[in-house]
């Protein structure tokens, strides 16, 4: 709080939660400690940048007046999110009764003998605030969670609640992990008793091939047979 003779001002910094392509506004309060009509004038470095309503005004006695800073969209971030724009406030003491349709530029003339009053204000950006966290489930809006925090450092309501969530999912990812393994195991039997099978069945049609050979040639062997005793009995005979 800057804090004069005439006005009391908070604050006197201009904080701007800086966003790009965003407008973004912050307010000034004067309070008058007087017990006279106070009238005052905004000025800026950068007076196409900001937006200030009311710039000028009267601050009645004992009362305060709230000051509404606009700063326009920016399309670009300074270096470092530092920025150089300053504002001046000027106030001076005004006529009984006087409005803003009474304040001229003469009033704030200190070279016509006026006494004005003056407060030099800063700017600064601030990093915009973070949206909060999404309610967890189970909980009800606005409600306070169950536990807190102790001085030992216990877990409150909402981190046990994270906590226990936390164990389920391992242990039914774990359940799905065994029953996995499990129906593999089963499906890897499954086809060493197929491949088992399939080779009894070809020693088996291994065997009836050999028999079959074997038979073709045994019988081959009587028909020569036979034919050779034919051959000589006929040879005999004749």
């Amino acid at each position: 709080m800057s804090t004069g003779e005439l006005l009391d001002i908070e604050p006197t910094e201009l904080k701007f939660p800086f966003e790009l392509r965003k407008q973004i506004s912050c307010s000034l309060q004067l309070s008058n400690k007087t017990d006279n009509h106070v009238a005052f004038k905004v000025k800026t470095t950068n007076p196409k940048k900001y937006c200030v309503r009311p710039n000028t005004g009267v601050v009645l006695p004992r009362a305060t007046c709230d000051v509404i800073v606009t700063m326009q969209a920016q399309k670009e971030a300074p270096p470092d999110m530092q920025c150089k724009d300053k504002f001046l406030l000027q106030s001076v003491i005004a006529s009984p009764g006087a409005t803003a349709k009474d304040i001229t530029a003469e009033m704030f003339n200190k070279e016509a003998g006026h006494v004005v009053e003056e407060c030099k204000l800063r700017v600064i950006y601030v990093s915009p605030p973070q949206p909060p966290s999404p309610v967890p489930e189970g909980s009800e809006e606005g409600g306070s969670p169950r536990g807190s925090v102790s001085e030992n450092g216990a877990l409150n309501g909402m981190e046990s609640s994270t906590a226990t969530k936390a164990f389920v999912d391992s242990h039914d990812k774990s359940a799905e992990a065994r029953a996995l393994i499990s129906k593999l195991t089963e499906e890897k039997n499954s086809a060493i008793q197929q491949n088992n099978k399939l080779r009894q069945e070809l020693e088996l049609l291994k065997r009836e091939t050999g028999r079959r050979q074997g038979g073709v040639s045994i019988l081959f062997v009587i028909i020569v047979g036979l034919i050779g005793i034919f051959l000589g009995f006929i040879i005999k005979k004749a």
